[in-house]
């Protein structure tokens, strides 16, 4: 490098400016600072040594308060193991299920007496084959059958005092598969060859009975009544009235109709009673001899007659008004 001369003719020193060196310090924040320095030639600056010494890890009432959490976390896990064996052990696990309920491939199997606190929903329920299926509660037993909208398409209910039915129809069927009750909404039908009433009042009907065969135990009278309205019989084949071992009494407050329309009406008995039928007035003494003849009106009405030589109805003929 050339000198310069001062104003007196003498060398002064050259100073020499040094590039900006760009050393990294460590600050508190972690950030780099660039220094700039200036010197002069000859000139020796000792750049000053960082004496900070930062140390790595943990250390003081930190490290205290960690080990202190892990092992707070460590008992917490042993209670929680602890725990989960008292409860396998009081529960009765097993790989089978638990307690008396064992998990099958078809279903669940409860074994002995169990208590349902809210509704149950399965399936099908069904004793062993070796013992009977029940079920019983304080208050009632119900159970529903729902559709997939889940409405209530079915309900079977037993109270304390009455059991319920509510569906469409209601069968009880035998053993072999035979309907012996069946009950909807236009009739009911008893499937049995015998229907049986014991009670000392018989049947009430508030509307009408179709049957084959209504007949009374043996010894016993068979009473057909209607207090306030008609008795009607019908049949399209004919209906037959017997009484093997005693009699038939038809008793009405008016008339008794006995009507065929294609057929006659016929009655067959070795004797034919009709003591109240209208009588005309005697005739001499001795000319009836105690006979009387059979008259019918046009309009069907019958009446006595004394018996005579010839016929005496005509004169008798006033009784048909």
């Amino acid at each position: 490098m050339a000198s310069a001369l001062g104003p007196l003719g003498r060398h002064l020193p050259q100073e020499e400016t040094v590039e900006p060196s760009r050393s990294p310090m460590l600050t508190k924040g972690s950030m780099v600072r660039e220094q700039y320095t200036t010197i002069t030639e000859g000139t020796h600056i000792e750049r000053p040594e960082n004496q900070a010494v930062y140390k790595i890890g943990i250390y003081g009432w930190r490290k205290r308060c960690l080990y202190l959490f892990v092992l707070l976390l460590l008992v917490i896990l042993l209670v929680n193991l602890a725990l989960t064996i008292w409860i396998l052990r009081v529960m009765w696990f097993s790989p089978v299920g638990m307690g008396h309920l064992h998990v099958m491939a078809d279903g669940l199997r409860l074994e002995g007496e169990s208590e349902f606190l809210f509704p149950l929903y399965v399936k099908e329920i069904r004793s062993r084959a070796d013992s009977s299926l029940l079920l019983q509660s304080t208050q009632n037993v119900t159970m529903n059958a729902r559709n997939a909208e889940g409405e209530v398409t079915g309900r079977l209910k037993v109270g304390p005092q009455m059991v319920e039915v509510q569906s469409q129809q209601f069968q009880i069927h035998s053993k072999d598969g035979k309907p012996l009750f069946t009950v909807d909404e236009e009739k009911v039908m008893i499937g049995t060859d015998k229907l049986r009433v014991t009670g000392p009042e018989g049947a009430l009907f508030e509307h009408s009975v179709e049957t084959p065969l209504v007949r009374p135990d043996p010894l016993q009278d068979l009473r057909l009544e209607s207090p306030t309205r008609s008795l009607s019989m019908d049949a399209p084949k004919g209906v037959h009235i017997q009484a093997p071992a005693g009699k038939i009494e038809a008793l009405t407050q008016m008339d008794i109709v006995l009507q065929s329309s294609d057929g006659t009406l016929m009655l067959d008995a070795d004797t034919v009673f009709l003591p109240e039928l209208a009588l005309g007035s005697q005739g001499p003494a001795g000319s009836s001899q105690g006979l009387y003849e059979v008259c019918a009106c046009p309009n069907g009405k019958l009446y006595m007659s004394v018996a005579g030589v010839g016929t005496t109805c005509h004169e008798h003929s006033h009784l048909c008004l």
